[in-house]
């Protein structure tokens, strides 16, 4: 059959835009950021490990984990060299880490909850389950570095029968699951920035360990298939040094011998900091109490605050943590440094919680506190301003809704106009 001239000419601007459009990543692939510096991970399905490319030059990556059961394919990764600019893996580009990030988005808590008794509306990823709008939105802003403040893994059990909301839905600890928990609906945030990686609760032994030590842990792996509580690392960011505590195991309320041995270690490794910190954790050390602002700050995490106790903050200039799904600022005057709580990326929220910005002045573990608290699902950003970092508080309708300052270890919040 002879094909028309039109035709021919149909098929190779077709075949011109085929060759012109940039690769779909065969393998989901990130830069993550780690105690050794920046490392490229993929999760490959393939009987070998890809290859990185480095400003057009490839580099082998090496296993970091084999099949299991579970987890039916290899997690692979290589060094960043300080210096890349172009990065790049089964023709996907990735991004680049820059040695002085000035924009960075925060956020955590954004699994989809599904658990006896509890169904989120993982099907609907615009109000039920919005992680996947809350990525889109801050991949938008361009960071330079998101920090995920932890809990990534909820989906703990099976849907159950003919629930719409969370109907096709994997469960448990294991790839597909995490899949759908993070590497899909984050992927225009991980395309977007480096990330680091903070261990939650959900990630503890008892849920989600297998994944995270497998998949995003950003330490060497593990020498056995979990660890309880792993050692704190430090990450430099040009003037700026992040302390990561792991506090996935420390109990809320009830004193914990063992965790609070663990922390005690933890924080002699990091305290007095001796260079601008911010210490950056999954748990929080004070939040506002669920029952009702009025009854104060009493609230928070026991054992972590009790392991604090009487050791001095040295040039701590800020607390980062998730697990209360609000956003919550705590500025403490010059006691204690002050603290912010970012766990809005998706997961359910306290109806209790005020849907506006509410400033509130209360005493918090007996200090007079300036607060401000919203029960919205979205993210933070922080820019760099001089010594300074002013911060935004955005809402699944990218509206400012919390605007911040950092000023000499001083967290100024007020609602935005």
């Amino acid at each position: 059959m002879r094909l028309q001239p039109a035709v021919l000419k149909w098929a190779a601007i077709m075949m011109g835009l085929a060759l012109a459009a940039p690769a779909a990543a065969a393998v989901p692939a990130w830069v993550e950021m780690t105690p050794d510096g920046a490392q490229a991970r993929a999760v490959s399905e393939g009987a070998a490990c890809p290859s990185l490319r480095v400003d057009g030059a490839r580099r082998p990556m090496r296993l970091r984990a084999a099949p299991v059961d579970g987890f039916p394919n290899r997690v692979c990764v290589a060094r960043v060299p300080r210096g890349a600019r172009r990065l790049a893996v089964a023709g996907a580009a990735l991004p680049a880490p820059k040695p002085r990030p000035m924009r960075i988005v925060i956020f955590g808590d954004s699994g989809c909850r599904i658990v006896k008794g509890l169904v989120q509306n993982c099907n609907d990823t615009v109000a039920g389950w919005p992680f996947a709008r809350v990525a889109r939105l801050a991949a938008a802003r361009k960071p330079d570095l998101v920090i995920h403040l932890g809990d990534y893994y909820y989906r703990e059990a099976p849907c159950p029968p003919a629930t719409e909301a969370c109907a096709g839905s994997p469960f448990g600890d294991r790839w597909a699951t995490w899949k759908a928990e993070l590497f899909d609906p984050a992927a225009p945030l991980l395309a977007a920035a480096p990330w680091v990686f903070v261990r939650g609760n959900h990630e503890d032994c008892a849920r989600g360990g297998a994944g995270w030590f497998r998949i995003i842990d950003p330490l060497p792996p593990a020498a056995q298939p979990c660890e309880t509580a792993e050692a704190p690392w430090f990450l430099g960011l040009g003037g700026l040094r992040l302390a990561i505590l792991d506090s996935a195991q420390p109990d809320d309320n009830k004193p914990d011998p063992g965790s609070l041995a663990s922390l005690e270690q933890d924080f002699r490794r990091i305290l007095p900091a001796k260079e601008p910190t911010w210490l950056v954790t999954h748990r929080p050390l004070w939040a506002l109490s669920h029952k009702g602002l009025s009854v104060g700050g009493a609230w928070g995490n026991l054992n972590m605050r009790e392991a604090v106790k009487g050791r001095p903050w040295g040039d701590v200039s800020l607390i980062l943590a998730g697990h209360v799904h609000n956003f919550t600022s705590l500025d403490f005057g010059a006691q204690r440094p002050p603290e912010l709580i970012v766990g809005t990326g998706g997961d359910v929220m306290d109806p209790r919680d005020p849907h506006r910005p509410l400033p509130v002045e209360l005493p918090v573990d007996g200090l007079s506190t300036q607060a401000i608290t919203t029960g919205a699902f979205g993210y933070f950003v922080f820019d760099r301003a001089g010594a300074d970092w002013v911060g935004a508080f955005h809402d699944l309708d990218d509206k400012v809704t919390v605007r911040c300052r950092l000023h000499v270890a001083r967290l100024s919040c007020l609602p935005a106009r």
